[in-house]
């Protein structure tokens, strides 16, 4: 199986995308692989912090292992949003295909430094490493300001020597309160500035032809988590409200064919869906 730097590689040279998706229990990860395996798409599974100390890290890696197998899937395992240096050595440990370390809120000059020990500790393990340059809201932040420049993201991939970077162009995590618009102008110049994969957090809520011309400006990660956990969490709401049903292994199934056709839709968005 290709390695994940050269599938994105490969997406950034083809003008494609590959959709990452967070998993957080058996549910949805079982979504996303049902998904992927209808259109025949590869699969970046993606576990945060939280997901990992509510799983468990040797059992959330198992899960998505053993699921890719099952499948028969082409896929990898990434850390979304490493928040230390521990983390992400324990994410390695683990053997993690890729993992992010995310400094954006700190100093332009402490980013590059945690960046760039990041980049060191993989290197031993043909791990890809993604980072964050510029202010993406997180859940609960305000929207809008601290857009990524084409003059810091060539800085920064140049002192770093990251595989990836996410970029701040618009877009935020969680549901937006009106309609995003991203800065397509500023992506491309980003492109031309730079020779590293750039990746889409938050694409949660953003209109899907936007998100095909940001791919097609040069976005070749897509990052998806919101519309799992909310897509999921509505239908099982409105199955336990009709149903006196106290089996799990009965109701949970039904709120997981509303992920897998949302998923479906994603895949196709991003171009990855090969059928």
């Amino acid at each position: 199986m290709m390695r994940i730097r050269e599938k994105l590689r490969e997406c950034r040279n083809s003008g494609q995308a590959i959709l990452a998706t967070n998993f957080y229990n058996f549910e949805t990860l079982t979504a996303v692989l049902k998904a992927a395996q209808a259109v025949d798409a590869p699969v970046m599974l993606q576990l945060t912090r939280s997901s990992i100390e509510y799983m468990g890290l040797g059992q959330a890696v198992r899960m998505g292992r053993q699921g890719l197998a099952d499948y028969g899937l082409e896929g990898w395992i990434h850390l979304d949003h490493g928040p230390s240096l521990e983390l992400v050595q324990r994410c390695l440990d683990a053997g993690f295909d890729s993992v992010m370390i995310d400094a954006s809120e700190k100093p332009f000059g402490e980013n590059v430094a945690e960046t760039r020990r990041v980049v060191e500790m993989a290197r031993p393990y043909g791990a890809q490493v993604e980072a964050e340059l510029g202010y993406v809201p997180k859940l609960g932040q305000q929207q809008g300001g601290g857009f990524t420049t084409p003059e810091d993201a060539a800085c920064f991939v140049e002192q770093t020597g990251v595989d990836s970077l996410a970029v701040a162009i618009g877009s935020a995590h969680g549901f937006y309160k009106e309609t995003p618009h991203l800065d397509i102008e500023r992506l491309k110049a980003i492109r031309a500035a730079t020779d590293v994969v750039l990746v889409l957090h938050g694409s949660s809520g953003i209109p899907h032809p936007m998100v095909r011309e940001a791919i097609a400006a040069g976005i070749s990660k897509v990052n998806l988590a919101t519309e799992i956990k909310d897509t999921f969490m509505r239908a099982l709401k409105s199955e336990l409200a009709a149903s006196d049903e106290i089996d799990l292994r009965k109701v949970f199934p039904r709120a997981v064919d509303p992920v897998v056709k949302l998923l479906e839709e994603k895949y196709r968005m991003t171009g990855s869906a090969r059928r």
